[in-house]
């Protein structure tokens, strides 16, 4: 385990929550993995690759609101209740994407946290000193390399939430104000709705950049 476990790390929230009991339900669930054959590091793995998978699809998702978007600023006042239905459409699916990021990034700490614990616990159950010097420090390692895959992980998790709210207050602004006055007013708010969706993009290419390193070190 601590062999091919030497490429990972912990945020400061993963790093405190050492001490924190794996819950018995969680355990029987690493139970009956480990005898087929799971460890607690290929579950993370395919955990990581879950993390990865949803932030490609929130970034689409959120490229898609954001077209949508743009079609608000240009359509006629005519067609105005249908580019809203699109946008609202488009502004649901992001943030359904957005929640599923969360959902995963929050099981990827979990399965971590449970690793690290069992690692940490069983470094007491080694005879020869100096292989426990080893595996602590294999230990130390692995912490700190996912540490810096967490940290994109947050960063791209925290720019959803200003994108979104941005959007959210336009499908409501659209929804209260459907004629032709309410397009001219968001006009000019499209250049900085563009700059948040790119750096929220580029935020989450990062992160997925991370998690395909990762994933390609664990697997050795």
């Amino acid at each position: 385990m601590t062999v091919l476990l030497s490429a990972m790390t912990v945020t400061p929230l993963g790093l405190g929550a050492c001490t924190t009991a794996t819950n018995p339900i969680q355990q029987a669930g690493y139970s009956i993995q480990e005898r087929l054959g799971i460890e607690k590091r290929d579950i993370l793995v395919d955990r990581v690759g879950d993390v990865a998978e949803a932030q490609g699809e929130a970034k689409e998702e959120f490229e898609d609101a954001l077209s949508a978007f743009r079609a608000v600023v240009d359509v006629n006042a005519g067609d105005l209740e249908s580019t809203y239905d699109d946008l609202s459409r488009a502004y649901d699916r992001a943030e359904d994407r957005a929640n599923a990021v969360r959902s995963r990034v929050k099981s990827v700490r979990r399965v971590a946290r449970d690793l690290f614990n069992e690692w940490e616990g069983e470094l007491a159950d080694f005879s020869d000193p100096t292989l426990r010097r080893v595996s602590e420090e294999q230990l130390r390692s692995t912490k700190l390399r996912y540490q810096l895959l967490t940290d994109k992980m947050d960063a791209a998790t925290a720019s959803m939430d200003p994108v979104l709210t941005v959007f959210n207050d336009r499908v409501l602004y659209l929804k209260h104000n459907l004629n032709a006055r309410a397009i001219a007013a968001l006009d000019a708010e499209t250049a900085d709705l563009e700059d948040d969706v790119a750096r929220l993009i580029a935020d989450m290419e990062q992160s997925i950049a991370a998690a395909d390193a990762f994933i390609l070190e664990m697997q050795g």
